[in-house]
Formats: C-alpha cells, structure tokens, sequence
C-alpha cells in the first residue's frame, strides 16, 4: 500500500497508512506546519556559515562533486556567487559512469579549480559482500558511510574546515539518518557491518553509521556540512540553464531516477530496497520535496519508476562476481 499523498510505501513499523490512505509523516508534517524549525532555511544563514571560513585557510571548502547537475551547480555557486576557492573532491569506487566523470572534469576546468580525483577499488568487496549475504542494508547507505568517512579524512587532511555537498531539500534529514523512515535501513546497516565487514581486517574500522562517521571526525576537528539547495530558491529551467549553456553539463543517458546522476550500482540497491522495504532513500527524499510542494506526486512517480530486468541488472552484479537473478 501507498501513500496516497507522498510516495512512500507502508513498512512497519516504520511507515504505516491510515483509514483515509495517508502515510503518518504526511500526518505529522501537516500537524507541523508552522512550527519554527519547519521553517526554510535563507540565504542570509548560509552566507554568514561561508563568511567565517573564506580567506581563512589555503581552500574555504572541500565541494564534494559526482557530476551530477546539483554537486555540480553547487560548484557553481561556491565559485560565482560567493566568490569561494573550494577544492573540488570526486570518489569513484568503479562504478560510476563516464558522463559524470566528464561533467565534474568540464565544470572544474571552466571554473579554474582544483580537482582531486579519487578512484578506488576498496569497496567491489563490500558489494560482493552485502549481496552474498543477503543483507537488508541499502548498498547505497554503506556507501555513504563509506565515501562520507573518506571526505571527511580528506577534509582534514588538506585543514579545509567547510564540506559542501549537493543535497537538495529532501536529504536534509538523510545525511545523518535522521528520521523513522531510516530507521530498519539504519539498523540492517549497523548490523551488516559489525557481524560482517568488521571480522575482516581490511574493514575493522569501517564505520556502523553516518553518526559514527562524525563523531570519529569530530575528534580531528568540527567542520560545517551543508548543501547550498538548502538555503537556496533556483527554479530547474534556471538551473539547467548555466549547468547547460556555462557548464556544458549532459545529462547521463542511463540513471535511476529519471533525470538524475546516479552510479550503476545504485540500480542494485534499488533493486534490493524495493524488495526488503517497498521503498528507497529516493522515494524519501522525493516524499519530502512533494510535502514541501516542490515536486508533485505524478512527477515523482515518473521519476522512481523501476523497469530494468534480470540481464541488466546481473550486468552489473557480475563485476564483483554475483548473480542476484537466475
């Protein structure tokens, strides 16, 4: 069953769908309206964040950039609009496309920035790993971990005390799991990597969650985290604009959602988050955008359709040397 209002899928006890069809985080959200710390963040807060960092170290930031149009509009922003020198930080664990590779290279060439490019094969075992096993935990979530950790550490490394991301309004929560709607995904997460990845000495330090990640950080030195879409009001047209006429950015031909920049081994953790949960960390953050009225459910639904079969997905399956269906 399916919120009739969001897209979220019920899941008890995490998400569950009232007599009338309605999801409780849509109940909650409208009982919330109005409450102050639901209002929107301004412009103002983020610009006073920026100003105690710029001019203070050799880089004001550490931007951390797929590639895809809001990482890298958020590059955009920290270099024109506020005048920034960021350092711009780019993983690939093997699996991300060509096209996004090509758009952060286009944008950090254009922008005259420095570019570090950091390409690894640490985390093809944890992969093979999480689907051996069976794991509930969200690939995607273990990455994150994985790659947050990383940044972080380079973070320190380079003493850049701010990292800029590219969330967008729905993932202001899911940086640090935040919010019953992660919970079974946060839980299956932690599990996955103390009975499973930590028994290997590569992984004895792999972090159980996003909180832990920070507070192993925090030991190093507190930075702010954020995402400029937070703060900010670009409708898409404008946005698609500068990322197309300044940016020559292009769209990757294949992505999940529509219309998004995404790694290949995301359609594999879609793939296991639709059947474990009904839903994924997208249909979250799109739920999250259609109550804030920035995205409508239809536009949603099209987006999160999940139409890929057997072949493609045991494609990609097979480069850490699995078959997820037969």
């Amino acid at each position: 069953m399916q919120c009739r209002k969001c897209v979220l899928a019920e899941n008890r006890p995490d998400v569950w769908i009232n007599e009338d069809g309605v999801c409780n985080f849509c109940v909650d959200f409208e009982k919330r309206k109005g409450v102050k710390d639901t209002a929107p963040l301004l412009e103002s807060e983020l610009i006073k964040i920026l100003n105690k960092h710029k001019g203070k170290k050799k880089y004001d930031c550490l931007l951390m950039c797929s590639g895809g149009k809001d990482s890298v509009m958020s590059l955009y922003y920290m270099t024109k609009r506020y005048k920034l020198n960021p350092i711009v930080f780019t993983f690939d664990h093997g699996f991300e496309n060509n096209e996004a590779v090509e758009n952060v290279k286009n944008a950090v060439n254009i922008l005259n920035v420095d570019w570090m490019y950091f390409k690894t094969d640490f985390m093809k075992r944890v992969f093979k790993i999480a689907i051996e096993t069976e794991t509930k935990a969200p690939l995607c979530h273990i990455c994150a971990i994985w790659y947050m950790d990383l940044t972080f550490d380079v973070a320190s490394r380079y003493d850049v005390p701010l990292i800029i991301g590219g969330w967008t309004k729905g993932q202001v929560m899911e940086l640090y799991e935040k919010g019953q709607e992660y919970y079974s995904m946060s839980r299956a997460t932690a599990e996955f990597v103390e009975n499973h990845l930590r028994t290997i000495p590569e992984y004895k330090h792999f972090p159980r969650s996003m909180k832990e990640v920070v507070k192993n950080a925090n030991r190093k030195g507190k930075r702010d985290v954020l995402s400029p879409h937070w703060f900010l009001h670009y409708t898409e047209e404008k946005k698609m604009e500068i990322l197309n006429n300044e940016l020559k950015w292009k769209a990757p031909e294949l992505s999940y959602p529509a219309h998004t920049t995404n790694c290949l081994m995301n359609f594999l953790s879609v793939y296991f988050s639709l059947k474990h949960f009904g839903y994924t960390h997208y249909h979250i953050e799109m739920s999250k955008l259609i109550r804030l009225g920035q995205l409508s459910r239809d536009e949603a639904l099209d987006m999160l359709q999940f139409n890929y079969d057997k072949t493609f997905l045991n494609k990609i399956a097979k480069e850490v040397s699995c078959t997820i269906l037969k």
